[in-house]
């Protein structure tokens, strides 16, 4: 088996393209409630409390403890608005190796959150995929280093990316959830990112916490919650949810700054998973 996150997490925000800083706050918030203790019921760190309980070939548990460290901006599209996946680790190539602030190299508990804003397109973004983990190449950016990219689909794809805030059009008469910050691209990322960092935790280099025989082509520990988000839910059906006065859903986690965040319910508990 290989390793998981044990030690203090701390993920590394890169903003490629343009972004608000209302936009940057909404995921900021997030991140930093995820090991928050002083925030109400229901919380982003209690449904932390579920990745924790995975843990490595020692025994040791994964982090409670996730903050986001130092920050970095590529609003100049430093390698273009449309990615592939090997150009993503080129901006992470950037990132780290930049002659101005530099971000630190942590190959053992850093996490590298690429964030694509509305405009840009990343390989499979819309058909396969709304984000992906995995690990750079010693070949490309000169480290081993967990990492996750995660799109904005306001404008690309909506209805694909950013469901249940927008309806597919194959699922005609379906009404879409308000989301909680009147933010459908920002909100959706949330469940994304979620679902990323829980996974790279879990299963950093791809060969720790999955499902299946192929590791190239894993179940993770958020795979086979994607899309429920309340008591029911499957299929196109998001579950059960309760919406307050303005019609924002209220089902959702609580953060430090009780902005609303609605993620999916819950990862998978461990004995679905196996050892590997």
């Amino acid at each position: 088996m290989g390793p998981v996150l044990t030690a203090n997490i701390t993920v590394y925000p890169i903003w490629y393209g343009t972004w608000r800083s209302s936009q940057k706050r909404i995921i900021r918030d997030f991140i930093s409630a995820i090991s928050a203790a002083d925030t109400k019921p229901p919380s982003v760190s209690g449904w932390w409390k579920t990745v924790q309980l995975y843990t490595d070939q020692t025994g040791a548990n994964i982090s409670r403890s996730v903050r986001i460290g130092a920050e970095k901006n590529d609003r100049f599209y430093s390698h273009g608005k449309s990615l592939t996946r090997l150009s993503v680790q080129s901006v992470i190539r950037s990132a780290v190796s930049a002659s101005t602030r530099p971000l630190p190299v942590n190959p053992k508990s850093g996490v590298y959150l690429l964030l694509t804003s509305d405009d840009v397109y990343v390989q499979d973004f819309c058909n396969n995929v709304c984000g992906f983990h995995y690990f750079t190449f010693p070949s490309i950016v000169g480290y081993t280093l967990p990492y996750a990219w995660v799109g904005n689909s306001a404008k690309l794809c909506p209805g694909v990316c950013a469901y249940p805030f927008a309806v597919p059009a194959y699922i005609p008469g379906m009404k879409a959830v308000k989301s909680p910050n009147d933010d459908v691209g920002v909100d959706a990322m949330i469940s994304v990112i979620a679902h990323e960092i829980a996974e790279i935790a879990t299963n950093p280099l791809v060969n720790a916490w999955y499902a299946g025989g192929d590791p190239v082509f894993p179940v993770e520990i958020a795979d086979l919650c994607e899309g429920i988000y309340g008591t029911g839910g499957g299929g196109s059906y998001t579950g059960q949810m309760i919406n307050d006065k303005d019609g924002a859903t209220t089902d959702v986690l609580h953060t430090i700054e009780d902005q609303r965040q609605l993620i999916v319910t819950s990862t998978i508990p461990k004995q679905y998973y196996t050892k590997n």
